[in-house]
C-alpha cells in the first residue's frame, strides 16, 4: 500500500476552508435527500445547514457562507410550510 506524502496532501486541503466542507455537506445531504421525494425533509434539511452556516466562526469561513445561512433560514421554514408531502 503507498503512503500519501503528507506535504503534498497538506497543500491540498490548505486550499479549502471549513466553509467549503460544509457546502459539500449541504449539497451531498439533498442529494441524499431528493431519492425521498419529500419536500418537508428537503425543508429540515436546509434549515439545518442554515443553522450550521450561521454559528460557524467568521475565523472559519469567509461572510459569504453566514449570509447563505441566512438564506437558507428564510427559505427552510417557508418551503416546509408551503409542501404537502
Amino acid at each position: 500500500m503507498t503512503e500519501i506524502p503528507l506535504q503534498a496532501l497538506d497543500d491540498f486541503l490548505l486550499n479549502y476552508h471549513v466553509g467549503h466542507a460544509l457546502l459539500l455537506l449541504f449539497a451531498l445531504s439533498i442529494l441524499g435527500s431528493l431519492p425521498l421525494k419529500s419536500g418537508k425533509v428537503l425543508s429540515l434539511n436546509a434549515t439545518a445547514f442554515g443553522v450550521l452556516f450561521m454559528v460557524t466562526p467568521a475565523s472559519q469561513a469567509p461572510i459569504t457562507y453566514r449570509y447563505l445561512g441566512i438564506v437558507l433560514l428564510i427559505v427552510g421554514p417557508v418551503l416546509y410550510a408551503t409542501t404537502r408531502r
